[in-house]
């Protein structure tokens, strides 16, 4: 799923493309697509775009008599900036947006339709969609610490929780925990203020570098390979490979459709976190050590 750095790059991408150009046309090929039916998404044809605001991990495109586009592209959902007059390229396609020198282009890929497009009109209506999550950036450590305390959760669930902080999802989550060195199952609550100075600097520095080198990115050439798993990262993505930092291999807790990434040298004082639906298997012989799993990995087959 595209998160704040990748939603900035979007942003940065679209500005010098979109703003400030009437929207031509538009034509909604899924309608599943456009979550909502008044106004009609044809009441946006030859409106102005007047500005860009990112709503958690929402893209929201302003228009002429405060009307707003608003656009969830959740995991599989991606931007394409074509020549103008593109169209509807393949299956994946749910919508087309002709402005005067182009045409964006929002694709989904796979079968599942989660990807959301949203016609409003009004700030209340746009308030209507912000999750509440505070700015993990521009905030201070107060107000960081007081978001994440608001209940006893584990740090994965807190940082990616939309209404704690906006736009960190499962990617990034990873990176921060581990730049902070913390485990992420640690729960909020448990924190000393030594981990609570660790955690927020390392939330603001992995969040702004990564906005820094896609921003720089997307002023070159319009992205074109948003994912949550890029070179350079630390942890993510990088299962069984050795950790930047120690060499260890990075180890994963698997949930669901997801997985968290995390260095157990690093951020666990060398205790592995029990994968659940390997542990069920192994139940007893399920190794709580780095040391342990290197036994295992020794014996004969």
């Amino acid at each position: 799923m595209p998160e704040l750095p990748d939603i900035a790059a979007y942003m940065t991408a679209l500005k010098g493309r979109i703003v400030g150009q009437p929207l031509d046309r538009i034509a909604v090929i899924n309608p599943f697509f456009l979550r909502t039916q008044e106004p009609p998404a044809s009441a946006l044809q030859g409106r102005t775009v007047r500005e860009l605001r990112r709503i958690g991990k929402r893209i929201a495109i302003g228009f002429d008599g405060d009307y707003w586009l608003v656009l969830h592209l959740m995991i599989a959902g991606r931007l394409h900036w074509k020549q103008r007059g593109a169209g509807a390229a393949n299956r994946a396609t749910l919508a087309v947006l002709d402005f005067p020198h182009g045409s964006l282009v929002l694709t989904e890929a796979g079968s599942k339709r989660r990807a959301s497009m949203h016609v409003i009109e009004g700030d209340e209506a746009l308030y209507n969609l912000d999750p509440g999550g505070i700015d993990a950036v521009h905030c201070d450590l107060d107000a960081f610490r007081s978001a994440l305390m608001s209940e006893n959760r584990t740090l994965k669930r807190a940082l990616t929780d939309p209404r704690t902080l906006s736009g960190i999802g499962n990617a990034y989550s990873d990176e921060i925990l581990h730049a902070a060195g913390l485990s992420p199952i640690a729960l909020t609550h448990k924190l000393t203020l030594e981990q609570w100075q660790r955690l927020f600097a390392a939330t603001q520095a992995t969040l702004q570098l990564w906005i820094d080198r896609l921003q720089g990115e997307a002023t070159r050439e319009f992205p074109k390979h948003v994912t949550a798993f890029r070179e350079g990262m630390a942890v993510h993505g990088r299962y069984g490979q050795p950790c930047p930092v120690c060499g260890e291999s990075v180890q994963r807790i698997r949930y669901a459709d997801n997985e968290t990434n995390y260095c157990a040298r690093c951020q666990t004082g060398g205790r592995l976190l029990a994968d659940r639906s390997l542990s069920r298997l192994l139940k007893s012989d399920w190794p709580r050590t780095l040391d342990e799993l290197e036994l295992l990995r020794r014996r004969p087959g």
